[in-house]
C-alpha cells in the first residue's frame, strides 16, 4: 500500500508562536491525549471484578480484558507513527482519537464478553495511532532546546503517572456509578482534543511513502504470540503443548519480521535506529522499566484490595501520591538534564527503582499502607519520574524529521510490549510462588477447619483468610523480586551502555533534540 502525498505549504506547517499561550494549549492538547490512551491501561484494572460479574467471563478469560488493550496498542504502534510520518501527524492524531473514542462507547455498550474484548482491542487501535503522533507532534511545534525539554517533561510524567491516575479514576467510576464508565468517560474527553486540536496544532509536512503492512502484521501476530506463551505457561505450566507451540511460532514469526524489515526499502522498524548505541539502549532500558512499573501497579492493587480489604475507591487514592511524586522526578530530570545530561538520571533513577521494588519484597500479611507501601512506592516513583524524562529525549534525539514518528513509536512499542511481556513473566513468577505457598497452607487449613468450612473449600477451591492472604503476599513478594532484577538491569544498561557527548548538551541547552536533516 503506497501514498505519494505532495508536501504541504509552508504556511501549514509553522508551528505557534514559542512560548506563547499556543504553545501551553498545545501542550495541554497533545498531554490530554497521552493520558488518556496511557490511564486506559490501569482504569479498567479495579473494574475488572464488576466487569466479571456482569459479563459472565470465567476467571482465566478476564485477563483478556487488558491483554485485548495492550497487545493490539504495543503491536501496532509502530504502524501508528509511521502513518503520521507520511500522511500528516495532525490527521492521523484526529483519526486515532476518534478511533478510541468509538471503541471506548462500544465497550461501555458491551451486552457480552466477545463484544467487550473486540471494543477493548479496537481500543489499542486508536491508542496506536494516537499515541505515537502525539509524541511526534512535540518535535513539530516545540521550539528546540529548554522550551521542548519542559513539552517532553510534561510529556514523560503523564506516560509514567498515568497509571495511577487510572487506578483512581477507576476506583470512583466504579465506586460512584459503574464499571461501564470506565469507558463511558473516553468518550467526552476525547471529544474535547478532537474539537481543540485543529485551533491550537499545525499540521505536520506529510513525507511520500509507503506502509510497511507486512512488517505490522507480522510483528504485531509475534508479540501476541509471545505474551501468549508466558501466559499460557502460569496456567496450564512450561511443558503444556500449547505453551510450546506458541512459543516456536513466536520466534518464526519475529523472525521473518526482522527479515522483512531488513528488505524493505521503508521498514516499519527502521533498523539502523538500534546502530546508535544511546538510542538501543535506551529501548533496553525502557523494556525493563516498564515490565517493572506494570508489575508494580498490578501486584500492588491485589494486594491492597485483597489482603489490606481496600475498597475500589481507597485502592484509587492509595495510588494518588504516585503520580504527584512521578511529577517531581520528571521535573528535576527536565531541569538539571541541561547541565548534567540525561545518563546521571538514567542510573540514578533505575537505582531508585530497584530499591523500591526491593523494598517492597519484604510486605507480608501483617504489613500496613503507611508502614510498608507508601514509603517503597514513592521511592519507585521518583526513580521512574527521572526516567522516563531521560528515556524519551534520547531516544528521540539526533533522529531525522521523517523519521520522528518511527523513533516515537518505537519507543512506545518497547513500553507497551516491555510491559506486556514483563506482566506475563510477573505472573508466572506469582502463579509459581503462590503455588508452593499454597502446598503450605492447605493442610494447616485442613487440620483446623470446621465441617462446612471444608465442604465450602471443596466446592470453591478457594482458601479463607488468613491462609489465602499467606499466598497472595508470597507470590506478590516472589513477583516484586523479579521486577527488581529487571530495574537492576536497567541501570547495568544505563551505566555500560549510554554515552553522552559534549554536542548532546549543547543540544538540550540551546538546539534541543537536533533532529536530523529530512
Amino acid at each position: 500500500m503506497s501514498s505519494h502525498p505532495q508536501p504541504t505549504s509552508a504556511a501549514h506547517t509553522a508551528t505557534p508562536e514559542p512560548g506563547g499561550g499556543g504553545n501551553a494549549m498545545a501542550l495541554l492538547v497533545i498531554a490530554s491525549c497521552q493520558l488518556m490512551v496511557v490511564l486506559d491501561i490501569t482504569i479498567v484494572n479495579i473494574a475488572l471484578p464488576d466487569i466479571q460479574r456482569s459479563l459472565e467471563f470465567s476467571t482465566t478469560s478476564l485477563s483478556w480484558v487488558v491483554n485485548a488493550y495492550t497487545l493490539t496498542f504495543g503491536g501496532l504502534l509502530l504502524l501508528g507513527g509511521r502513518a503520521g510520518d507520511i500522511l500528516g501527524r495532525r490527521r492521523v492524531f484526529v483519526f486515532g482519537v476518534l478511533l478510541f473514542v468509538l471503541a471506548s462507547l462500544l465497550g461501555g455498550l458491551s451486552q457480552n464478553a466477545g463484544q467487550l474484548l473486540a471494543a477493548r482491542a479496537l481500543q489499542g487501535v486508536g491508542g496506536a495511532i494516537a499515541s505515537p503522533t502525539s509524541l511526534a507532534l512535540i518535535s513539530t511545534t516545540f521550539r528546540e532546546g529548554p522550551e521542548r525539554n519542559r513539552a517532553f517533561g510534561v510529556f514523560a510524567a503523564v506516560s509514567a503517572g498515568g497509571g495511577a491516575i487510572g487506578l483512581l479514576m477507576g476506583g470512583i467510576l466504579v465506586e460512584w456509578l459503574d464499571w461501564r464508565w470506565v469507558l463511558f468517560v473516553n468518550v467526552p474527553i476525547g471529544l474535547l482534543i478532537v474539537l481543540a486540536t485543529p485551533r491550537w496544532i499545525k499540521e505536520s509536512e506529510r513525507h511520500p511513502g509507503h506502509f510497511d503492512i507486512a512488517g505490522a502484521l507480522t510483528s504485531t501476530a509475534g508479540m501476541v504470540l509471545l505474551v501468549y506463551g508466558f501466559i499460557r505457561a502460569a496456567q496450564d505450566g512450561w511443558r503444556d503443548a500449547y505453551t510450546l507451540a506458541s512459543f516456536g511460532a513466536a520466534v518464526v514469526v519475529l523472525a521473518a519480521f526482522v527479515l522483512i524489515e531488513r528488505r524493505s526499502r521503508q521498514p516499519i522498524t527502521p533498523l539502523h535506529m538500534f546502530a546508535d548505541r544511546n538510542r538501543a539502549g535506551t529501548y533496553g532500558i525502557m523494556l525493563c522499566l516498564a515490565a517493572a512499573i506494570f508489575g508494580m501497579f498490578f501486584f500492588l492493587t491485589l494486594f491492597v484490595q485483597n489482603v489490606l480489604n481496600f475498597s475500589p475507591l481507597a485502592a484509587g487514592f492509595a495510588f494518588l501520591p504516585v503520580s504527584a511524586v512521578i511529577a517531581v522526578g520528571a521535573g528535576l530530570a527536565s531541569r538539571f538534564l541541561p547541565v548534567y545530561g540525561p545518563k546521571p538520571f538514567m542510573v540514578l533513577g533505575a537505582i531508585l527503582a530497584a530499591s523500591g521494588l526491593a523494598w517492597l519484597t519484604l510486605t507480608d500479611v501483617h504489613s500496613t499502607y503507611a508502614g510498608s507501601i507508601l514509603g517503597p512506592m514513592l521511592v519507585f516513583s521518583l526513580g521512574m519520574g527521572m526516567e522516563f524524562v531521560s528515556l524519551t529525549l534520547m531516544a528521540l534525539s539526533n533522529v531525522a524529521v521523517r523519521e520522528t514518528g518511527a523513533a516515537s513509536g518505537l519507543l512506545n512499542a518497547t513500553q507497551q510490549v516491555g510491559g506486556s511481556l514483563g506482566l506475563s513473566i510477573l505472573v508466572t513468577m506469582f502463579g509459581t510462588a503462590s503455588g508452593n505457598e499454597a502446598d503450605k497452607q492447605i493442610p494447616l487449613f485442613l487440620q483446623q477447619a470446621t465441617s462446612v468450612e471444608r465442604l465450602r473449600f471443596e466446592k470453591t477451591g478457594q482458601l479463607p483468610p488468613p491462609y489465602a492472604d499467606e499466598i497472595l503476599t508470597a507470590g506478590v513478594s516472589s513477583a516484586f523480586i523479579v521486577a527488581a532484577i529487571f530495574t537492576a538491569l536497567a541501570a547495568l544498561i544505563a551505566v555500560l551502555v549510554i554515552q553522552v557527548r559534549p554536542s548532546d548538551l549543547e543540544r538540550l541547552q540551546g538546539g534541543g533534540l537536533g533532529p536530523g536533516p529530512g
